[in-house]
This record gives structure tokens, C-alpha cells and sequence, in this order.
């Protein structure tokens, strides 16, 4: 017997039963109604500001104008151009997140000492805003690029770290002993027992770090770059083409949807129940 299938015996997938056809188009109907309700909404607010003369310079605002800009900036190219920079920066701040986050959980779920020291200190920085460190960020990073990865990985390391440390903590200690009878070297109880137990923490951590580093990538962008979401809604703002400030929140949205559905996914293939 293996040691994976030996600290695992008893536990199993958890395979949900099969879903009906109903069952199937009844979240999409409801996902489209949503969407309905969302966009009559918008469609309303844009009707009220194009007809009062005091506001009707910001009309562009409505969804007309900004779908149109949208389908403008694909079919010109200009979108992906625009959207590139952003993911890259995300990339590279939440790799960095995850690098520190994860370790850094594992230690303080797996080690009293560790999780005593850490508390109060990372609760502290913990709730300090990631764009507080901006000015920091400029001062020590040689370019606008790298200032941006830090912010964001501020922002998404916290959510890794502490996700991490819970999925540790609910690993079985029964588990453990197994492994070490079995005589299983540390890397060998951390790659078959500790990271696929906390593998639905880990990715549920990520996935909120993901959201919030999503959030402060615009006011981010705000910096010195000339690339990128958080310019595009500046340059638009600065520019008075509120049309296609609309359409690059629509993108910002769509985006960070499309991501946080990549995390949902992983989570649910990656979420599993113990039995007895």
C-alpha cells in the first residue's frame, strides 16, 4: 500500500449525483436573468443622465455607447494590448503571493511556535490597505512594473497564507503518524499528505487573493505606466471618452469573472469529503 493510499483509506471523492436537465439550464436561466436585470438597470440609469441637460455629457456612459466602443477596441486589436500588461502584472503578483503565502501557511498550521509569533504582527499588517505602501513601493523598486507586483502581491499574499494555515490545521493528525510509521521523509509527507489534504484551502485562499488583487490593480495602474486597465480607465477619464471608460469597466468585470471561474473550477475538482 502506498502512503498516500494508506493515510487516505477511508476518505473518497465526493461525486455529486447526476444532475436532471432541469437542473442543468435552471442556474443558466437564472445567470441570464441576472444579467437582464443588471443590464436594464444600466440601460435605465443611462436614459436618466442622457436626459437631464446638466448631465447628458456623461450619456456615454449608457450601454449603447460603451458596447459600441467595446466591439471597436477587439475589432481594432486595441483591447488586447490594453488587457496584456494588466494580466501580466496580476501574474507576477500573485505568483509571488503564492510563493510566500503557502510556506508561510504551512508553517503556521504545522507549527505552534511559529503561529503564536506571527499572530498579532500579521494580523497587523494584515489590515493596513495595500495602497498604503504605494509611496514605499516607488521609492524601492526601480521601475513603475515592479512597484505594481508589489502592491498586488501585498494585497493577495495575506488570503493565501491564512487559507493555507486552516487547511493545514484540519488535516487529520492520524495522518501523520501513519506517514511516519511508514517511515515517509518530510518532502514526502508534504507533496502526498499535506498539500493534496489542504489542496481545496489553498485554492479557496487564492482564489479570494485573486479577487482582491484584482481590486487594487486599477488604482494600482494609477502609477507611473503608461499600459494597462487602470490607465486606460484614467487615460479615458482624463480624455472625457466616457464611452470607452464604460467599455473598460465592462472588460475589468468580464476579466476578473472569467478568473474567478478558473479558481471555482479548481476548487470543486480539487474538493473531496472523509468519511468516518
Amino acid at each position: 500500500m502506498t502512503l498516500a493510499a494508506a493515510v487516505t483509506r477511508g476518505g473518497r471523492k465526493a461525486l455529486p449525483p447526476p444532475l436532471s436537465l432541469r437542473g442543468q439550464l435552471l442556474p443558466l436561466g437564472n445567470a441570464a436573468l441576472g444579467i437582464g436585470l443588471l443590464l436594464a438597470l444600466w440601460w435605465l440609469g443611462g436614459w436618466v443622465i442622457a436626459s437631464n441637460p446638466a448631465t447628458a455629457n456623461f450619456a456615454g456612459f449608457a450601454p449603447g455607447p460603451a458596447f459600441a466602443q467595446l466591439w471597436r477596441l477587439v475589432a481594432g486589436g486595441d483591447l488586447w494590448s490594453t488587457m496584456l500588461p494588466s494580466l501580466g502584472r496580476i501574474g507576477g503578483g500573485m505568483a509571488w503571493a503564492i510563493l510566500l503565502g503557502v510556506p508561510l501557511g504551512i508553517a503556521i498550521g504545522r507549527i505552534p511556535a511559529v503561529r503564536n509569533l506571527t499572530h498579532v504582527p500579521f494580523q497587523f499588517l494584515r489590515m493596513i490597505s495595500p495602497l498604503s505602501w504605494m509611496p514605499i513601493a516607488v521609492l524601492s523598486f526601480a521601475s513603475w512594473d515592479a512597484a505594481i507586483v508589489f502592491l498586488i502581491a501585498a494585497a493577495a499574499v495575506w488570503p493565501v497564507t491564512f487559507a493555507t494555515a486552516n487547511g493545514i490545521r484540519k488535516i487529520d493528525p492520524a495522518w501523520f503518524k501513519v506517514a511516519r510509521n511508514l517511515g515517509a521523509r518530510s518532502w514526502q509527507m508534504l507533496a502526498q499528505i499535506i498539500l493534496p489534504a489542504a489542496a481545496q484551502d489553498v485554492l479557496t485562499g487564492i482564489r479570494l487573493a485573486l479577487g482582491t488583487a484584482w481590486v487594487v490593480l486599477v488604482p494600482a495602474e494609477y502609477l507611473g505606466v503608461t499600459s494597462g486597465l487602470g490607465y486606460a480607465i484614467n487615460d479615458a477619464r482624463d480624455t472625457l471618452e466616457y464611452d470607452r471608460l464604460a467599455a473598460i469597466v465592462v472588460v475589468i468585470g468580464a476579466v476578473g469573472f472569467l478568473l474567478d471561474w478558473i479558481c471555482l473550477t479548481l476548487i470543486k475538482r480539487y474538493s473531496w469529503t472523509r468519511e468516518g
